[in-house]
């Protein structure tokens, strides 16, 4: 009999592909609107957009263009098929025992009680107390900034959000991936709308804007998707420039867990730069 490998087994909700090599979350409707999306624009501008931008203005548009598309696909890519931070659930001896620890510390005993015994604990970080919970599908206290994802039904450690746009929880593992898309995504609307909105310009003074959008239709389209996606990108890039600069997690700021109302202090915050590199750049922990 032939054994089976873990992800043939996993609990949770998702996809496995490539022989467990990608990870991606079942609901995937969203994720396939923003493929299409991206690669539809793109190819209408390099096919409509850039040749007259090559010989007009600038053969190095194209390739930069270019560069920032494959960029943004890449991150995009990464964000999408790798593991966010999924902590393994609890094997049943694991469950027995931290089940008999729960019930020592409430009163040392197995009787039956009015009320069931509690399900948090603190620890403390940074001299800071920290409240922890039990995760009741997990079967186990998760750590601290995990939570668990009700899309995957998976513990996610460091969790940000589940993002039905990529397709994926976003968490430890992959959230530089996420920033990284969401910013050179912006930059790439900001740059395909920008050099649309100049074809049609330069158009335009040969003859008129209405003759030049009726010469190059696939150019307005272009132009009307980025200007209509760009505010929403632009807005979450900043959003989460925002979070990184004070090292929260989209969880943790919808919470209000670390806010002034809440007079808790952030334990895992420093310094901007420190915060930055703390979630930037700091190496992807081991699985």
């Amino acid at each position: 009999m032939t054994k089976k490998l873990k992800w043939q087994v996993f609990p949770g909700r998702n996809r496995f592909l490539c022989n467990g090599r990608i990870i991606i979350a079942k609901s995937l409707s969203l994720f396939y609107l923003t493929i299409f999306l991206i690669f539809t624009t793109c190819a209408l501008f390099f096919i409509f957009d850039c040749p007259y931008m090559y010989k007009h203005i600038s053969p190095a548009i194209p390739v930069v263009a270019i560069i920032l598309f494959l960029f943004t696909i890449s991150c995009f890519f990464h964000t999408a098929f790798s593991d966010p931070g999924i902590i393994p659930r609890a094997r049943p001896d694991e469950a027995a025992y931290t089940e008999q620890f729960i019930i020592d510390q409430y009163d040392g005993t197995n009787k039956a009680r009015s009320r069931p015994p509690p399900r948090t604990k603190e620890i403390l970080i940074n001299n800071i107390p920290v409240k922890i919970k039990y995760c009741f599908t997990c079967l186990m206290f998760r750590p601290p900034r995990a939570s668990h994802c009700s899309v995957c039904d998976n513990c996610v450690d460091c969790f940000d959000h589940h993002c039905p746009w990529v397709g994926n929880c976003v968490g430890r593992r992959n959230y530089r991936y996420f920033y990284m898309f969401i910013l050179s995504f912006s930059l790439l609307c900001i740059y395909v709308l920008a050099c649309s909105l100049t074809h049609l310009i330069l158009l335009s003074k040969e003859s008129d804007l209405i003759q030049a959008c009726k010469e190059t239709p696939a150019s307005v389209a272009v132009f009307l998707i980025c200007f209509i996606s760009v505010w929403s990108i632009l807005g979450l890039a900043g959003f989460h420039t925002f979070l990184t600069a004070v090292n929260l997690t989209t969880n943790e700021d919808l919470r209000g867990t670390y806010s002034r109302e809440s007079g808790v202090k952030n334990p895992y915050s420093g310094s901007i730069i420190e915060n930055c590199l703390n979630t930037l750049c700091s190496s992807t922990p081991i699985r």
